[in-house]
């Protein structure tokens, strides 16, 4: 049975500060594999594990002052409690750097503000 998160029960914080007008969070995990075969043999055997990389997004109404200007080297954890009830999940991502920074407002709307980010590792924990 699938677990259904609520958004307006979620929160995201930056180096431990709450993140406020989060509109969506988006991520990815990506490990690099390559098939192992034996010599003279078309089944693989195994299964060579590569680099991994994770990759997010973070939709905020406007912009938040958390991740403004920190497009450069300077590293931070970002962590989103995800709640729906009694279940929560917790999801970490370590020594993140901000990559890019989108903002875009359109007639009769507000703006919205696009941080992209990349992390050594994201961990996910239910509680």
């Amino acid at each position: 049975m699938a677990t259904l998160f609520a958004a307006n029960e979620s929160m995201v914080m930056v180096d431990g500060e709450a993140v406020e007008g989060v509109q969506s969070i988006e991520y990815r995990q990506q490990a690099v594999r390559r098939n192992l075969y034996a010599v003279g043999g078309a089944e693989r055997i195994g299964v060579i594990s590569g680099p991994q990389a994770v990759e997010g997004r973070i939709r905020v109404a406007s912009t938040t002052s958390a991740l403004d200007g920190r497009i450069g080297n300077e590293t931070f954890q970002i962590s989103s409690q995800l709640r729906h009830g009694d279940t929560t999940m917790t999801v970490s991502f370590d020594d993140c750097l901000l990559t890019e920074k989108t903002f875009e407002m359109s007639v009769g709307g507000h703006g919205e503000a696009v941080y992209s980010f990349t992390a050594t590792r994201v961990r996910e924990e239910r509680g």
